[in-house]
This record gives structure tokens, sequence and C-alpha cells, in this order.
């Protein structure tokens, strides 16, 4: 069988989805592609340790990728390795993505006030300044709103 049959066939008798299938045969796909030369190109039996960190190091450094992509090209190839050719693989050091700070965007006090100020002096009869009250009071954000609205 090959390869990628294998690796299919591993993931459907462990009842992974289709997605978690498809995303897997991907990264272990970039992997191989990864260590080609040429026309040449290796079989994940002959590599270990330290293809697999100067992959993922490739994936944080040059492509930058997200933490969170890279962890997911990790668990694809640590379950080729573990699962599928059932190789013990040592500690892998490879350099990691950083997770980016989601630093929240809040409006101070003074701002709200002057927000709200200005939405009463809104001349129309439409309910604006009740539903921005709404919003704010119950802590909805715009963005949800727009997105449940296009359901």
């Amino acid at each position: 069988m090959k390869l990628y049959d294998e690796v299919r066939h591993k993931l459907r008798l462990l009842h992974s989805a289709i997605d978690t299938e498809d995303c897997y045969l991907r990264w272990i796909d970039q992997f191989v592609r990864f260590h080609k030369k040429g026309d040449v190109g290796k079989h994940p039996n002959s590599m270990r340790e330290a293809e697999i960190e100067e992959f993922l190091s490739y994936l944080a450094v040059d492509r930058q990728v997200a933490a969170s992509t890279q962890n997911q090209a990790f668990a694809a190839i640590l379950f080729l390795y573990e699962k599928v050719l059932e190789i013990k693989l040592e500690r892998i050091d490879a350099l990691r993505a950083q997770r980016k700070k989601r630093i929240p965007e809040v409006l101070s006090l003074a701002e709200v006030r002057e927000l709200l100020n200005q939405i009463d002096r809104y001349p129309t009869r439409e309910p604006f300044a009740f539903m921005l009250r709404l919003m704010y009071g119950t802590g909805m954000q715009t963005f949800r709103v727009a997105k449940y609205r296009a359901k």
C-alpha cells in the first residue's frame, strides 16, 4: 500500500473526520516535497528528527505561519511516524512559531460617554441610541452582530 493510502486507511480506522484526513495528507505531502531534491525524494522511513525539525523551523521562520498552523503540521507528521510507520521519535526541538498577542480594542469610559452623547444628537426616528446602549450594556461586539445577521 502506498504511504498516503496507509495514512488514509489508518485515519479511517480511527474514525477521524474527513477534514482531518485531508489536512493531514496535505501536511505530509508538504513535508515529503520539502525534502525532495530535484527528482529524488526521501521516503519518511529514511527521515527522522532532524528532517522534522528542519521542516517545522522552515514553517515558522521562512513561511511565518501561525503557531496553530505549525502545531497542525506537527500533529500530522507525528501521526505519520507514530501511528502509520510505527517509528518512535525522540525529542523534536524545532523553532516554534510565536502566538500573536491579541490586544482587545476597548473604548475608555470618556469615549463611551462621548459616543452615546453623539448618537443622542443624531436626528432620526430609528432607535439607534437604544440599540447602541443595549449592545454596549450586554457586551455584544459589532462583528458578532454582523456575523449572525448574515446567517
